[in-house]
């Protein structure tokens, strides 16, 4: 086990330990569940039928607005380094997804449309961290490769690929690691507000409404552990493919 394992793992042991001591300290479990009793709920969670269903729908839209954040984000990223006009376009995009607060967006859609809206938030959400990250990488190609690519006259396909996503590469990476989190934070969130139903969201407005303080956190922590198992297998499947780029 290397040191950073062991860093993670305090760190885990930390929070475990000062939830239990404001457990103790409250000491009402409408307010908050001890650690053993969320787990517990999670474990009875497992059991039933309905809580794969439910993770699965979730999972599902919020994977459909990233990978459709991720891909447009990347070409449309290639498309503004290679004209500029694009990227003045987009500018104003990018600034207002970034600055709108995401329960502006769910509120607004939620008017707009009468139907479950976690894909496009997921999209809004992290379109410009994915477009952004991947403009500074392709920015950021190697002058003296590109100097000597243009000097043999080199197709831009081969540039692409040979030049400019070897630089983007750790960019996309680093980007999608943030955005990930930040989809499935967002897609929760617009359940919640929308009440959509047979989503996870709806099990925490459910929660909510009934101080189910052990069904709250149970449910938040699926929301974590599908987060980081998501991130996990998709920067693995990432570096797999970039590693093809070598």
């Amino acid at each position: 086990m290397n040191k950073r394992t062991v860093g993670k793992l305090i760190g885990v042991i930390l929070i475990l330990v000062v939830w239990q001591v404001l457990y103790w300290t409250l000491d009402l479990e409408m307010l908050l569940a001890s650690p053993f009793q969320v787990v517990k709920r999670l474990f009875e969670l497992l059991k039933e039928r309905d809580f794969y269903t439910r993770t699965l729908l979730s999972a599902s839209h919020i994977f459909g607005g990233f990978i459709t954040a991720f891909l447009s984000g990347i070409i449309l990223s290639i498309l503004a380094g290679k004209f500029s006009l694009i990227e003045d376009i987009l500018w104003p995009v990018t600034v207002i997804a970034k600055a709108v607060p995401v329960a502006s967006f769910i509120v607004l859609f939620l008017i707009w449309f009468d139907t479950d809206i976690t894909h496009i938030i997921c999209f809004l959400i992290a379109f410009p961290i994915i477009y952004t990250n991947s403009l500074n990488g392709y920015k950021n190609a190697d002058e003296n490769l590109l100097e000597t690519a243009n000097l043999y006259r080199v197709s831009f396909v081969k540039k692409l690929y040979y030049v400019y996503m070897p630089a983007m590469k750790n960019f996309i990476i680093s980007a999608s690691t943030v955005a990930i989190g930040m989809a499935w934070k967002a897609g929760v969130a617009a359940e919640v507000i929308g009440v959509a139903r047979g989503t996870i969201g709806e099990q925490l407005n459910e929660a909510k409404l009934f101080c189910n303080n052990a069904d709250l956190l149970a449910w938040t922590l699926v929301i974590v552990l599908s987060s980081i198992i998501f991130e996990k297998l998709f920067v693995l499947l990432l570096k797999l493919i970039f590693g093809r780029l070598k």
